[in-house]
Formats: structure tokens, sequence, C-alpha cells
């Protein structure tokens, strides 16, 4: 991801959001999100930046359409040589193109480079495509479960794991 990306990470970061997460996340939650917030915190972010997460921008004609988010796993529990898929999204309009599969390969590839052992992600649990996304590229729930809360409400998330053995194509 370049600063120049950042807008467009944010607006497919919120629009998928919005778009994704209706009626398993309180709307209003939703309906505040801006894409001008969310882009003033990754500008933020990305001033401060070390090379601890790393951020995988897919474009089409030059219009971000899908991002993938890297790093350490943040969880107490885990090895060091766990790592956690942060983020992976593409823009709703964008839904079953290719977009999710082809950043999940280059994720799955930078983790690898970066010498994970393992890949862990956290899902709502509620969210029954990205799971089957998820399980499509050889993701497993690992029993560990949480609540997300938002606006006073508890939403259930899932974390799923996958060893990175050597590499398997995705179905």
């Amino acid at each position: 991801m370049r600063e120049e990306d950042i807008h467009g990470v944010s607006t497919v970061r919120v629009r998928g959001w919005q778009a994704a997460y209706a009626g398993m996340v309180p709307q209003g939650y939703l309906d505040a999100l801006t894409v001008a917030e969310d882009a003033r915190l990754r500008r933020d972010m990305f001033e401060r930046a070390t090379d601890t997460v790393l951020n995988l921008v897919a474009e089409e004609d030059g219009t971000v359409v899908g991002w993938a988010a890297l790093g350490p796993s943040r969880e107490d529990d885990r090895e060091p040589s766990d790592g956690e898929l942060l983020a992976l999204y593409a823009a709703p309009d964008r839904l079953g193109t290719g977009i999710g599969r082809a950043l999940m390969r280059q994720t799955l590839t930078a983790a690898r480079e970066r010498s994970f052992q393992r890949l862990v992600l956290w899902v709502l649990a509620a969210d029954t495509s990205a799971r089957r996304f998820y399980e499509r590229a050889g993701f497993l729930p690992d029993g560990g479960s949480s609540d997300w809360p938002v606006d006073g409400v508890a939403v259930p998330e899932v974390r799923y794991a996958r060893d990175l053995a050597p590499p398997r194509p995705l179905r």
C-alpha cells in the first residue's frame, strides 16, 4: 500500500463493512462510519508504520478494489511464529470476481516469506459468507471465540487458523 492508496483502501473498508455487516453489527455504528475518518486514521497509522504490518492492495485500472493486512498475531496465547490476517476486503461491487482469492494467495505467500508457521484470523460468527471463503482457503475454526462490544451490543467473533506448511491451491 502506498500513501496514495489510503483513500481507496478506506473506501473499500468502510463500504465493505456497511454491506457485509448489515444485520450483524448495530446499524447506527455502520451508518456512522465515514471514508474521511477512516482515511484520517489510516493515514496516521501509515505515517507511524513499521514493517510489522504488510498492507496489500488490489487495483483495477488504477482504482483500489481490495485490501489485505498481515502482521504478527496480536494475541498473548499465540506463538511468535503465528501471523494474523488482520483484514481482507474486496469492494462490495467486486465480490465473487477473484479479488479476494488473489489477495489471499498473496497474503499466504507473504506469511510464508515472513516465516510464519501458522496464520490466524477473526471473523464475525454470523458472517457465513466470509466463513465459507476462509474455509475454502484452508482455514478452520480453532475454538477461539470472543465478543466484540459495539454500541453496547456483544457481537460474537470466532477465530480461524491455518498451518502454513507447503502451499495448497485455493479451491
